[in-house]
């Protein structure tokens, strides 16, 4: 039988990373996956089409007539007991028309009272839904812009969920209130099934939990997830396997496995209680260990996979590792690099830093303006992009260039009036251009750097060189070990890591 071949793509440290799932297929995979999916992908879209199209008018009725006071009340009586079953069987007939035709259940769910709160993990794929189905419709929180989807906004109406705005601190803050109220409610309202990795990996490992399920101290019930499955086709990542793909691939099949695995109930302890970070990252360490993959700190930050290091946030993957390998492909070479970057430095250090597609294609000495538009889409969504961002990031991580030279190099790119000290901003603009990602959370790391509410070039190097922390991102991430740094080809095929010759 031949064997699915997986793509594995590592962080900078030589971990999986969980952001990104593609799935690549030998010849007579594919072959099948055609012949089957020509047949099994129409009809089942239609099946799935006219449950939908089933379940609409009975999630609309089943609050029609209802004032606004009602709404904001748990449905209760004939209107309960009679669409809930409804929508609960349609709902599994979506899922069995898309091919989950069993679902294995371990465990049993537990009783609201003595868990209020489903923490389901890891949460791979849209199709994670049919969770919903085993847990009985639990209330869920999802984005308001949800709302205005066919089907799905009055699927979410009869749910009666809890609809934040990703975009609206308002809306975050009403949000909370309103899931405190209902966990807290000592059985008032439904259970509430949350996912509190807040995106979609690939499954080999579990990113930071949000703490918005860990807020109230309340019991929650683990709730784990899995596709054993030859093929893996049900993930949608930040990259790789589209969900148009993932959805073509699952129809394909002639069926696909899933298992819900329930944990028991963890009871928090008054420390967890007290601190929902702590409580939430002792659950998800729990979790992890049952599935078999590493807890992590990765996050999901500004639409950009991230792991938080201290106060800093490491791009997952970095734009400056992104852009080395584009220019070693388009033919850069290591006396070529080095000498771009001589070129950029002058560049930062004139009177406007700023530079578009053209000027950039110059600066790197590239033929193909197409990657240059590629590295400035890395590292900017505008027509420009500050040169700053680009030479330190890139710099840094090519190890053409001493770091201990590069932050006081980059100390004086950032001090633009010549004072000899930065301010918060201008250390959180520094940060951001060496990592590569903008730094928003940098205010503690500028008190603990500080002298007197100043910074000086020397108190800079002094505390990212030594600090434990912010030596463990200079060390590991931006010049890390040999084996993880980008290599360079020289004129006569001699590979270089950094400034070293690879032998």
């Amino acid at each position: 039988m031949e064997k699915l071949e997986r793509r594995v793509h590592l962080s900078p440290h030589g971990s999986t990373n969980p952001f990104f799932h593609e799935v690549t297929m030998s010849r007579f995979q594919r072959i099948r996956g055609l012949i089957l999916g020509s047949f099994l992908f129409p009809v089942r879209l239609v099946l799935v089409i006219l449950f939908f199209l089933l379940m609409w008018p009975l999630a609309r009725l089943r609050l029609a007539g209802l004032s606004a006071e009602d709404r904001a009340r748990p449905v209760k009586g004939w209107r309960r007991w009679l669409f809930h079953p409804m929508v609960w069987f349609l709902s599994r007939a979506v899922f069995f028309s898309l091919g989950f035709v069993w679902v294995r259940v371990k465990g049993r769910r537990a009783d609201l009272k003595d868990a209020p709160v489903l923490v389901v993990a890891p949460h791979s794929t849209f199709l994670d839904m049919l969770v919903l189905c085993t847990t009985q419709l639990p209330t869920v929180v999802s984005r308001s812009e949800n709302t205005s989807l066919p089907v799905i906004g009055a699927l979410l109406e009869f749910n009666q969920s809890v609809l934040v705005s990703r975009s609206d601190p308002d809306s975050r803050k009403k949000a909370v209130a309103q899931l405190t109220e209902r966990i807290t409610s000592n059985g008032y309202w439904p259970q509430t099934l949350m996912f509190p990795e807040g995106t979609t990996t690939n499954g080999s490992a579990l990113i930071k939990f949000k703490p918005g399920a860990f807020l109230c101290g309340v019991p929650v019930q683990p709730v784990l997830l899995r596709y054993p499955n030859k093929l893996d086709t049900v993930r949608w990542t930040y990259k790789g396997s589209t969900w148009v793909e993932a959805l073509w691939h699952t129809t394909s099949q002639l069926y696909t496995n899933m298992t819900v695995e329930f944990l028991p109930v963890y009871n928090p302890s008054p420390e967890e209680r007290n601190d929902p970070n702590l409580y939430a990252d002792n659950v998800q360490k729990l979790m992890a260990k049952a599935l078999g993959v590493p807890a992590t700190d990765y996050v999901m930050e500004g639409g950009v996979p991230v792991q938080r290091v201290g106060h800093l946030s490491l791009p997952l993957p970095s734009p400056g590792r992104e852009a080395l390998t584009l220019l070693r492909k388009a033919g850069l070479q290591a006396s070529e690099m080095e000498a771009a970057l001589d070129r950029m430095i002058d560049k930062c250090q004139s009177r406007s830093a700023l530079v578009g597609v053209e000027e950039l294609s110059s600066l790197l000495g590239l033929a193909d303006r197409q990657t240059a538009a590629t590295v400035c889409r890395l590292y900017s969504k505008e027509k420009v992009v500050d040169l700053r961002r680009i030479y330190l990031n890139m710099a840094a991580l090519s190890g053409l260039v001493d770091i201990q030279s590069l932050l006081r190099t980059a100390f004086n790119l950032f001090d633009e009036e010549g004072k000899g000290s930065l301010s918060a901003d201008e250390l959180s603009g520094l940060m951001g251009a060496l990592l590569g990602l903008r730094q928003h959370h940098t205010a503690q790391l500028y008190s603990e750097v500080s002298s007197g509410g100043q910074l000086s070039q020397d108190d800079l190097v002094r505390a990212l060189m030594s600090h434990p922390t912010y030596q463990k991102v200079m060390s590991e991430h931006l010049q890390p070990g040999r084996a993880a740094r980008p290599l360079l080809v020289n004129n006569n095929g001699i590979m270089f890591n950094g400034n070293k010759k690879v032998i």
